[in-house]
């Protein structure tokens, strides 16, 4: 019975892989201007450009997945990764436009020069670029599932739960429009949002599996965490972060706090409504404690279930890392949301 449970998992899996990758291949050809009016696709240079570079996305996509992750990532060889990493962006970026090259012309300008190389607008590098580093990211978020699949201990399987929930597509979509809008605007902060997102994501990906890391860690986390939710923030959000006491010498369970500051961004604001986040993080010789005040505004009842599921998942957490060492308090009225709690880290 097992067995034909793990080859049905393994054909359920190639077919996924089989429609994502025909899925994928098929939006240069849908979303091609030239599509539906009557031309031959396969001889249009543009569009054979952009084709070429959504199949090479796909084959670094595999690669990542299946060699880089695996055998240099994760065996902590970060330096050969991110080498092997920019060898692939220049690669794809590159070739497309030396077997297909074509000109960007102007309105109202006159051809170039034929003994003129061909200009390139930065648009397509840019727009080349951005799927890059979507492929990465998705390639991170499968792997990780991955991993969590494999683990079989209860106690790593009740705490991985919750850690799957934290990489939820809402929060990376908004980042990534974010990101995206960040760089349209040629904004100085867009560096500094990707290196936060990828800050995260390494975190998620490498620490999590730890059943303890240092506090300052930890705190970094929701620190990157939270300046990307700012980045998406109404200026008329009262929006308050402090962290008070001594980070060092202290270690916790890796996002133990997380769930409670991700509930206040999620349900804590509306740009119709006066929204307020109030977020505080003390510690002393023994304790820390954290707590989250959030204005309450209309949600989808769905969503509200879920995040419900989390904070019961987070609750079981504290009960199983935490018993008898920590205090959790929720106040809830019909304008505001306070959670308070304290855990003994000694």
């Amino acid at each position: 019975m097992n067995k034909e449970k793990i080859m049905s998992s393994k054909n359920r899996d190639i077919l996924i892989h089989l429609l994502g990758s025909i899925a994928f291949l098929s939006i240069p050809i849908f979303s091609s201007p030239d599509f539906n009016t009557g031309k031959n696709l396969w001889t249009i240079t543009p569009f054979l450009n952009n084709f070429c570079l959504q199949f090479l996305l796909l084959v670094f996509f595999y690669i990542n997945h299946y060699v880089l992750l695996p055998f240099f990532y994760f065996k902590e060889k970060k330096v050969v990764y991110s080498i092997f990493i920019l060898l692939f962006l220049i690669i794809i970026l590159k070739v497309p436009d030396y077997f297909f090259p074509f000109e960007i012309h102007k309105p109202n300008m006159p051809s170039m020069n034929r003994m003129e190389p061909p200009k390139f607008d930065f648009h397509f590098i840019r727009e080349g670029f951005i799927k890059f580093v979507l492929v990465i990211v998705i390639s991170f978020l499968i792997k990780l599932n991955k991993r969590y699949d494999d683990l079989k201990d209860q106690k790593q399987v009740a705490e991985i739960s919750y850690l799957k929930a934290q990489i939820n597509p809402h929060f990376l979509f908004n980042t990534l429009n974010s990101l995206y809008a960040l760089t349209i605007q040629k904004s100085d902060l867009a560096p500094i949002a990707v290196l936060k997102l990828s800050g995260i994501m390494r975190y998620v990906v490498t620490e999590s599996s730890q059943e303890f890391v240092t506090l300052e860690k930890e705190i970094n986390y929701i620190s990157d965490y939270i300046q990307l939710q700012k980045i998406r923030l109404d200026e008329s959000v009262n929006f308050k972060y402090e962290i008070k006491g001594q980070l060092l010498n202290k270690s916790i369970a890796p996002l133990i706090l997380i769930p409670f500051i991700e509930n206040a961004f999620k349900y804590g604001i509306n740009p119709d409504e006066d929204s307020f986040i109030h977020i505080s993080i003390e510690t002393d010789e023994k304790y820390i404690t954290l707590d989250v005040e959030n204005s309450i505004v209309n949600s989808i009842v769905d969503e509200a279930s879920k995040t419900e599921e989390g904070l019961r998942n987070t609750q079981k957490r504290l009960e199983i890392i935490y018993p008898n060492k920590h205090e959790l308090t929720i106040n809830e009225t019909e304008k505001k949301y306070e959670v308070t709690l304290k855990i003994d880290l000694t």
